[in-house]
């Protein structure tokens, strides 16, 4: 594998050979200096060439591989070579709310060739995605299972795909679904080109290279060749219940937008009810929500009549809303992926943001495990009271932590009743979740009383809706881990950061 360091020079995407109609689309969207992934890689995979991109979330991946894909298939539709079932190109993705961002980005470039897209992924009713297929389209962006179904059901067959792409793949390794991408990839022509990115090469990832990826070219992102973006991070320590409540409603009451991580689907629900009855118009996402509910919320956090989104994990991948100033940790995640990537959704495409983690006693010393492993070295400050935390970030986060109007607002709640259909779509959508944790034999692994094992990971909640990829297993959203005590705090080699310093980090948006 000839690996490429990520080049430091600002280009334009005319510059790179990108042809003239996606040049066009690209400048009315306000873009025309690329990003180092995006500079780096389209050389190579413009001519075909088999590419490992590896970089952070919010690096510019998707921009990255979806104009090669579209500038590669141009010419195809001209040539009649549109047939029912069998897409040219594919796209495969952990998540349906990364799907539809990534759907989102290749649409208007598509649109300038007249080439067809569909997305695919379950927790929907399957017909529209099989009509779709039926009528012919040019690219498919689909979630493992329910391409997988699918492709069983003789809906969508992959012996025309010319290009390939595995998008997010080290959090497909993490959820388990490696198994079910490989039948997938089994199905693509040997000589089609192969495009994968991820942040990082374990977990299974790099057999997915060893098997797939040939005479490939490495093209990473790091610290000193990226267009790094300010964010801020900030540990605060409460002493107990209370006040974590009062500094929460404290920081949600501004008038920017900001997300609110929670680790379970019931506390991000109960917690945007709070709010929009205090009169902080919130919304919330998690796996219990209907995709409908979903994406009404999200239109709603997109549009601003809603500040504040409350969501699980499900939100820290593939959720990209521009102008997110603030993320906060309400419960710290399980571990320093799903920090990263729930941070990752501020300080993007060159804008700063900050960073909150509010911290109870028990759950100190977990924390600082978690953010040394994140290398993010941060000294928390006590909080005794909410106006003390806000005293402490005026300046550099004033413009959202200052008090907005009371707004009287019906939360759109969407998939929360009671109703026989609601509880049937719930458990359409638990058939369809996330697959379960696999020993190393690849059977589901066990817990104490015999039945799967729920996964552990941070991002794991992602996936509800998705049907799993071996055998499929009912689980729910990861409840919180019991807390250790202790004392620690997170250090570095150069010395702890204070409250307001500046971290700088390799946030970037995924629209480019």
């Amino acid at each position: 594998m000839k690996e490429t360091p990520m080049s430091e020079i600002s280009t334009t995407f005319g510059a790179l050979g990108v042809p003239a109609p996606l040049v066009a689309v690209l400048e009315a969207q306000g873009k025309t200096e690329a990003f180092p992934i995006q500079v780096d890689t389209l050389p190579d995979t413009m001519n075909g060439r088999d590419v490992l991109g590896r970089g952070k979330t919010g690096s510019g991946k998707t921009l990255a591989f979806s104009i090669p894909m579209v500038a590669r298939l141009g010419g195809k539709l001209a040539g009649g070579q549109r047939r029912a079932g069998r897409p040219l190109a594919l796209v495969l993705a952990p998540t349906r709310e990364l799907a539809t961002q990534i759907t989102a980005v290749i649409d208007p470039l598509a649109a300038a060739y007249g080439l067809k897209t569909t997305t695919i992924f379950g927790g929907v009713s399957q017909q529209r995605q099989v009509a779709a297929l039926k009528a012919g389209v040019d690219i498919v962006v689909a979630c493992p299972g329910r391409l997988e179904d699918l492709m069983k059901q003789g809906f969508v067959f992959l012996d025309a795909i010319e290009i390939t792409v595995l998008d997010e793949a080290d959090h497909m390794a993490d959820l388990g679904f490696l198994p079910v991408v490989t039948r997938i990839m089994d199905k693509t022509p040997n000589d089609g080109q192969r495009l994968l990115f991820s942040a990082t090469l374990d977990n299974g990832v790099d057999k997915l290279v060893k098997r797939y990826l040939h005479n490939e070219v490495l093209h990473s992102v790091d610290e000193a060749t990226s267009h790094v973006s300010a964010m801020t991070h900030h540990v605060f320590e409460v002493d107990g219940v209370d006040a974590k409540n009062e500094l929460v409603k404290k920081l949600a009451s501004g008038t920017g937008r900001r997300i609110l991580f929670m680790r379970t689907k019931h506390h991000a629900k109960k917690l945007a009810k709070q709010l929009t009855d205090a009169g902080i118009p919130s919304v919330d996402l998690h796996g219990n929500l209907s995709q409908v509910a979903r994406d009404r919320n999200l239109a709603a956090f997109a549009a601003g009549t809603s500040r504040v989104l409350v969501a699980t994990d499900v939100a820290a991948r593939g959720v990209h809303v521009d102008d997110i100033e603030l993320v906060i940790h309400v419960d710290p995640p399980a571990e320093h992926k799903a920090y990263l990537h729930r941070s990752g959704r501020t300080a993007r495409a060159g804008k700063e943001g900050e960073v909150v983690t509010i911290v109870l006693p028990t759950q100190r010393k977990d924390t600082a495990d978690l953010l040394r492993k994140a290398a993010i070295t941060v000294t928390p400050q006590r909080v005794t009271a909410a106006s003390e935390a806000v005293t402490a970030l005026v300046g550099e986060v004033a413009a959202y932590v200052k008090p907005a109007p009371r707004v009287e607002v019906q939360q759109q709640q969407g998939g929360g009743g009671r109703s026989n259909g609601a509880n049937a779509q719930r458990k359409r959508a638990n058939r369809d979740g996330q697959p379960a944790r696999t020993d190393r034999s690849g059977r589901p692994a066990q817990s104490s009383n015999g039945r799967p094992a729920a996964n552990t990971g941070g991002g794991r909640a992602a996936v509800t809706g998705e049907r799993r990829a071996a055998q499929p297993a009912r689980s729910a959203e990861q409840a919180p881990s019991r807390p250790r005590g202790g004392k620690g705090r997170a250090q570095s080699p150069a010395g702890p950061i204070r409250v307001g310093q500046v971290v700088r980090s390799n946030s970037r948006s995924t629209g480019r």
